[in-house]
């Protein structure tokens, strides 16, 4: 079928019904929706100021939507996950532009998930193709998709793009019916480990809620925005988000929300926001507005791990790396990555490095693997990844 490319600024030009529409033939993922792309542009986290124009991919026959990538023409590395701070400086070093860049991923969000969306095996290969003609016509340096299937990568590997594989931990619910059930599942050190981290909090006197959706009011949304802004500054930077993205997530696709809030004598001092699915949790943002010992740990894994088991959801997805989330019964997950540079010696020097890296991968993968949390006789599956 011959479809006609289009590049779109502003996804108002292609609405939610249509955009969702195309989603759904993937597997259900709440970053890619309509509505979280377009908050991240409406509030202007995602958008030419910060470095981040949208140009979305996409395909029609007609005035139907075939198929879709969220397109970024990005002017510099920030809140990617992926880091290539090493091959923008050779080519400066070189005198060779770097910036701008197109990039295929979701602005400040290291989850994996759909980034070629499509209504068919057909489309997704005529995206793939387009992806590499519009690089290569566009006289940029380099395409990048990141946090995408591994049938993808394979399918742009194809086209002569690099695979690039990285490493997160993920926690699986083994039909757990209760959080002591996952403790079962731990050695006894990791077990006593996870308990003493728990009964810490707890003789501090903090209690936990969580609230989902609309049970999150506008209180709960302010003392989140300024737990989050505080995160950012103990780190001596500048918070990606803001609190109109999170208002606008709060009034458009509220019952993907989960908030934690921990207390101390009714008053909030840490929370912890995830978004979810009707598969998986996603641990995404924390900040606290008191020191407390373990209080990360409870407030962002445990509360956590409890509510994907209330929930019978198959994954909790922590965030980008953090080998401490092994200790507490997370196992290590490969992702992956696709990469394309116009030069020809920096493309074959990447691609050598690859190589060598991806061989370094699997080694960590396997140390990490000896290295589990779980009793050695605790269920391996990883629910198809």
């Amino acid at each position: 079928m011959n479809y006609r490319t289009r590049i779109v600024s502003d996804l108002r030009e292609i609405g939610a019904e249509r955009w969702n529409a195309v989603l759904a033939r993937e597997a259900a993922n709440p970053f890619v929706r309509y509505e979280f792309l377009r908050a991240l542009q409406a509030s202007g986290c995602a958008s030419e100021r910060t470095g981040w124009e949208p140009h979305h991919l996409t395909l029609w026959s007609g005035a139907e939507l075939k198929a879709a990538a969220p397109l970024y023409r990005k002017h510099h590395s920030y809140g990617e996950y992926v880091f290539d701070w090493a091959w923008a400086d050779a080519h400066q070093r070189h005198g060779i532009d770097y910036y701008p860049k197109w990039l295929v991923a979701i602005p400040f969000t290291p989850v994996p998930g759909p980034r070629l969306l499509a209504v068919d095996a057909a489309a997704r290969d005529a995206l793939a193709a387009a992806l590499q003609r519009h690089a290569e016509a566009s006289g940029l340096s380099s395409l990048h998709a990141l946090f995408l299937p591994e049938a993808d990568a394979a399918r742009l590997d194809a086209l002569g793009q690099m695979t690039r594989r990285s490493v997160q931990f993920h926690w699986f619910n083994r039909g757990y019916a209760a959080f002591d059930d996952y403790l079962a599942a731990l050695t006894q050190p990791k077990r006593k480990k996870v308990r003493a981290e728990r009964r810490k909090v707890a003789d501090a006197g903090l209690t936990f809620v969580r609230k989902v959706g609309a049970d999150i009011g506008e209180a709960d949304w302010a003392f989140f925005a300024r737990c989050y802004a505080r995160t950012y500054a103990a780190h001596h930077s500048t918070p990606y988000l803001t609190r109109a993205f999170f208002l606008e997530l709060a009034q458009t696709m509220p019952e993907t929300l989960l908030l934690v809030v921990a207390q101390r004598d009714g008053r909030p001092i840490a929370s912890a926001l995830a978004l979810f699915d009707a598969e998986r949790l996603y641990g995404r943002y924390w900040g606290a507005v008191e020191t407390v010992p373990c209080l990360h740990f409870e407030t962002s894994y445990y509360q956590m791990i409890e509510f994907a088991i209330e929930r019978r959801l198959a994954v909790f997805e922590g965030g980008a790396q953090g080998e401490h989330k092994l200790a507490r019964g997370f196992e290590p997950v490969t992702t992956f990555s696709s990469h394309w540079l116009s030069h020809p010696a920096f493309n074959e020097a990447v691609q050598r490095y690859l190589e060598r890296e991806h061989g370094g991968i699997e080694a960590y993968v396997d140390e990490l693997n000896e290295r589990s949390a779980l009793r050695r006789d605790a269920t391996s599956a990883k629910d198809g990844e």
